[in-house]
């Protein structure tokens, strides 16, 4: 192949976009528990075009849903594109108006438009389906045939993709950042939907620097807000260097604040230079949070600020403990765990509060990249884990759902998508939560390939 031909790795193999919206009802191999009733919804971003920047990042493209419905043992699947006003504007034109994290290669017919793509996360609140992304309100979806039915205005602004569902008053507590009139500003906001759906607080507050912060930590009282040294800017990005950076020179802080208190008593702790996309739980115990994180030493997929490639990282599961009760500001950080992991997920019946039991996809080679081969599940009271290795074929992240409502902890099942890599096509599978060395119990084979995507839900019947 000539040298000077580029494959962008987002837009080939599993990244690469499907362009059809499908309906199947799929074969079963093993047995699917007939208790097992709902939907798992997943999103991920799956380009209508041919990305206009030859630099397309996966982050930027527009979100697609995917929704396996299960019924007495049986599965069906559906797949819709967010019709978004981005989406809908391109589809009138026939092509790729927008052009992600490089402003300067937008087409003059989408300036000052939307450009909100709802790819990261979907969500089930207040009887509403709720497609997420950095930097736009909700997009609300209907749940059965997946129509869109356009942003929730209640928000009035931006929010982030991974709010957190409080289970004992049905609060949905969430933030954002990239907050203000100038694009990559350091403005964040903090916010609270009650469990009706109206949006009863948002305040808005300053972090120490423009950063891109992906999620964020809830417990009982206290909400944290982790900046960590991945920054924006908009004078970076006109020059057409990257919009969002690597950039450890600038330390890492994470805001603590009660959920009862102003923003302005947010206690900013020091953190090494690292990089989290995604907690699995955190909680409080003796006057301090103990909050269980995936750590990268350096944050991945994002170049260096002068535009040079980052360097290769992984993450690994970390505790962050923060001394609510003392002088320091400094965070004490020990590791949990040695496998090369990401997307964690658990018991979110106990969210906010001290649990047992963790689910996260992970690479069973340890080689440092962000395809995930492998099912893990930790025992954090004893620190033993369990590992379903796939092999050549590459999964989801493993998403829990109890067995009852007042099932003990870690009694239910784990889903997921897998690619299988050999035959270009994924299955939906299920585990039983608390044996995963044994292997799929039940799989539900879909006829082509369902693109790899960031999160998803599982919304009980």
């Amino acid at each position: 192949m000539d040298g000077d031909v580029r494959i962008n790795p987002y837009l080939t193999g599993n990244f690469a976009p499907v362009r059809s919206e499908d309906d199947f009802e799929l074969k079963v191999k093993g047995e699917i528990p007939r208790e097992l009733a709902g939907t798992l919804y997943r999103t991920g971003p799956n380009p209508q075009f041919e990305p206009r920047d030859p630099n397309y990042h996966w982050f930027t493209g527009d979100g697609m849903v995917h929704a396996f419905h299960v019924e007495d043992g049986k599965v069906s699947y559906r797949n819709r594109w967010v019709r978004t006003p981005k989406w809908e504007l391109e589809h009138e034109h026939g092509r790729s108006l927008f052009a992600g994290f490089n402003p300067l290669l937008t087409d003059p017919l989408a300036m000052g438009k939307d450009s909100g793509v709802a790819n990261t996360n979907i969500v089930w609140h207040a009887g509403k389906l709720l497609a997420l992304e950095e930097g736009h309100m909700p997009f609300e979806m209907e749940p059965g045939t997946l129509a869109s039915k356009g942003y929730v205005q209640d928000y009035r602004a931006r929010t982030t993709a991974h709010p957190k569902m409080d289970p004992k008053t049905g609060e949905m507590v969430w933030f954002a950042y990239g907050v203000g009139e100038a694009p990559l500003s350091a403005g964040m906001s903090y916010g609270v939907t009650d469990a009706s759906g109206k949006v009863v607080r948002r305040d808005d507050f300053q972090a120490p620097y423009s950063a891109m912060i992906h999620d964020f930590l809830v417990t009982e009282n206290y909400v944290l807000f982790p900046v960590l040294p991945l920054t924006g800017s908009l004078e970076r990005a006109m020059k057409g260097l990257p919009a969002y950076a690597w950039e450890p020179e600038k330390g890492g802080y994470v805001g603590v604040m009660r959920r009862d208190a102003d923003v302005s008593t947010i206690r900013w702790f020091n953190v090494e230079a690292c990089y989290v996309f995604h907690p699995m739980n955190a909680y409080e115990e003796d006057g301090k949070i103990i909050a269980d994180v995936f750590r990268y030493d350096t944050a991945p997929l994002f170049p260096l600020a002068d535009g040079r490639p980052g360097k290769k990282s992984a993450a690994r599961l970390a505790r962050w403990t923060f001394d609510l009760t003392g002088a320091s500001d400094a965070v004490k950080e020990e590791p949990l765990d040695d496998l090369d992991g990401e997307f964690p997920r658990f018991d979110e019946r106990l969210a906010g509060s001290g649990y047992r039991h963790g689910w996260f996809a992970g690479d069973a080679t340890n080689s440092g990249s962000v395809k995930m081969n492998a099912i893990a599940h930790i025992d954090l009271k004893t620190g033993k884990r369990s590992t379903h290795v796939f092999g050549p074929d590459l999964v989801s992240e493993p998403v829990f759902t109890p067995k009852t409502a007042d099932a003990a902890e870690g009694d239910g099942w784990v889903t997921a998508v897998v690619w299988r890599a050999g035959e270009n096509r994924s299955d939906f599978v299920v585990f039983d939560a608390l044996d995963i060395e044994k292997g799929p119990i039940g799989v539900a084979e879909v006829p082509r390939r369902v693109p790899f995507g960031f999160h998803g839900n599982w919304v009980g019947a």
